[in-house]
């Protein structure tokens, strides 16, 4: 029997989702496992909402039809879906089925651990972006666009230091299957310093191995 799925896109900014930037890959990427799973896209479902949100009408639209079809619900990125625990506990009970296709292996254990780090690692980022507007503010730098330029610059020092790590990190899981706590021990001991921090952690890992991932499935 044909698998079949409803594909949710969830993009943070009108201008995002005007201009399909960062949608064009979530697309992409939902339409590259259905493919691998011989599955059929039944329907599409965007919504244009923050992830700290989780007011979502699309999102609610989407778990209906699953309902009705019997599809399971696909998203291209578990981060594009929760970062908070309990949003995530709630869909789980929903009685619909979900996948993420770069997490496509994971049960319902795998799905909590990662929505309780992605939800640590959004309000760890909020502090250091609050952290640094305030001690702007207090050199004089007048805000506004000077966030936004932040939120780049802090964007892209991640990116650089995912691209000079993350191949390390892929190739030990791809192809000797070290689960991040152990790639973190071994990073320490080869003295491979973290972007931050004085040593790695399984949550570090798994950080810059979903943002590599994420880098090179676009």
């Amino acid at each position: 029997m044909e698998v079949t799925y409803i594909t949710y896109y969830r993009v943070s900014t009108v201008r995002q989702g005007a201009s399909g930037l960062g949608l064009d890959a979530q697309r992409s990427a939902s339409e590259n496992y259905c493919r691998s799973t011989s599955g059929k896209i039944l329907f599409e479902f965007t919504e244009v909402e923050s992830g700290k949100r989780s007011n979502r009408p699309e999102l609610k639209a989407a778990l209906e039809a699953c309902r009705k079809t019997g599809a399971t619900l696909l998203i291209a990125k578990l981060d594009r879906l929760a970062r908070n625990v309990h949003f995530l506990s709630g869909l789980l009970e929903s009685g619909v089925r979900c996948v993420a296709a770069d997490m496509p292996n994971a049960d319902r254990f795998m799905l909590h651990v990662y929505a309780a780090m992605a939800e640590e690692e959004g309000r760890r980022i909020s502090e250091r972006t609050r952290s640094a507007l305030a001690a702007a503010k207090a050199r004089g730098v007048r805000l506004g666009q000077s966030a936004e330029r932040l939120a780049e610059i802090n964007r892209d020092s991640a990116d650089r230091f995912a691209s000079k790590v993350g191949p390390l990190i892929w190739g030990w899981i791809a192809n000797e299957h070290l689960t991040f706590r152990t790639v973190a021990e071994r990073l320490n001991a080869m003295n491979v310093a973290p972007a931050r921090g004085a040593h790695w952690y399984a949550a570090t890992v798994h950080r810059v191995h979903h943002r590599y991932v994420g880098m090179n499935t676009k």
